[in-house]
């Protein structure tokens, strides 16, 4: 590895910049290598990204946070505030972001998806769109009703659309999780039903969800306070989608503190997870980019409580 890294810097290339992506096996860690040409340097890993590795409050603000939360700058790359941030908690639905960012990077929105049996989804209290087994579907719809209604038959359609099978699509999770640095992250499913092998992090939640924020239909969909379409029945009649966007600050129930505008994001809760939200915000008055997550606290309205005291600190 070291060897067709260092001939990068001795053979004939032009560029001003390299860059290479993270990778957990290397034993490279994230550094600049110089040349006689002080404008050839590889560029390290966490040169885009914020990164934490203790709990940090830069401007010392009383925060009572019931487990993790994390504030971090995506245009300065600082990380404003963290707590707990590396610990391993269940994500519930917030997996759906990674479910999200596969079906972007692999799929096509035009594509037809097939729902198979396995969205009959039985658990109890499992949220679902209604899909039915023959039922079809764009990718686009589909991507729809995973991010606004949070519709976990979604995430079943698109992890078998993508890899055949819900366990290959979680291998193929695990394998970008890694690849984005999210090193503390371990999937199992596309949607984030409890299971006691199903975590990650706030971190590496922040690292899945800024990489996905680089596509313009994710920005898009999140955003949305409703979404209205039609698909296709297995019979061939017509079905319809209806729904409200989970996001309270997107649907209008709460609002957020002055200054701060929120574009999007997703929820998650689930008895094992807590109440979890990761949120894709902008200051009004900087015109910086922030992403804010918090998890597992103990119920929608003190999670929606934290996350403004949160969002206050943009400011």
């Amino acid at each position: 590895m070291l060897l067709s890294l260092c001939s990068i810097f001795f053979t004939g290339c032009s560029s001003n910049s390299y860059d290479i992506p993270y990778d957990v096996n290397t034993e490279i860690s994230a550094y600049s290598f110089g040349v006689n040409d002080s404008k050839n340097v590889l560029t390290s890993f966490t040169n885009d990204i914020c990164v934490v590795n203790e709990d940090i409050n830069v401007n010392n603000a009383d925060l009572t946070l019931e487990s993790a939360g994390c504030l971090f700058d995506r245009t300065t790359k600082e990380t404003l505030y963290s707590k707990s941030a590396n610990l391993s908690l269940h994500p519930a639905s917030t997996t759906k972001v990674m479910t999200a960012l596969l079906a972007l990077k692999y799929g096509r929105l035009d594509d037809i998806l097939t729902a198979s049996e396995n969205v009959q989804i039985k658990e109890k209290g499992a949220q679902l769109c209604g899909f039915k087994e023959g039922d079809k579907a764009t990718l686009e719809q589909v991507l729809n009703a995973l991010l606004i209604y949070s519709g976990n038959d979604a995430g079943v359609m698109i992890a078998e659309y993508v890899s055949g099978s819900e366990e290959a699509f979680a291998n193929l999770m695990n394998e970008e999780a890694k690849k984005l640095g999210a090193t503390n992250t371990h999937f199992v499913n596309p949607h984030g039903l409890t299971n006691e092998e199903h975590l990650t992090t706030a971190y590496d939640l922040y690292l899945i969800f800024n990489e996905a924020l680089k596509y313009d239909k994710f920005k898009e969909i999140i955003s949305q306070k409703t979404y209205q379409s039609s698909y296709s029945s297995k019979d061939g009649g017509s079905k319809k989608l209806d729904f409200e966007n989970t996001n309270r600050f997107v649907n209008g129930k709460v609002n957020s503190p002055s200054s701060v505008s929120v574009v999007g994001g997703k929820t998650g809760t689930t008895d094992a997870a807590g109440a979890c939200l990761i949120l894709y915000s902008t200051n009004d008055r900087s015109g910086d980019e922030y992403i804010s997550v918090i998890m597992n606290s103990e119920s929608p309205e003190s999670l929606y409580e934290n996350m403004n005291s949160v969002l206050a600190l943009e400011n």
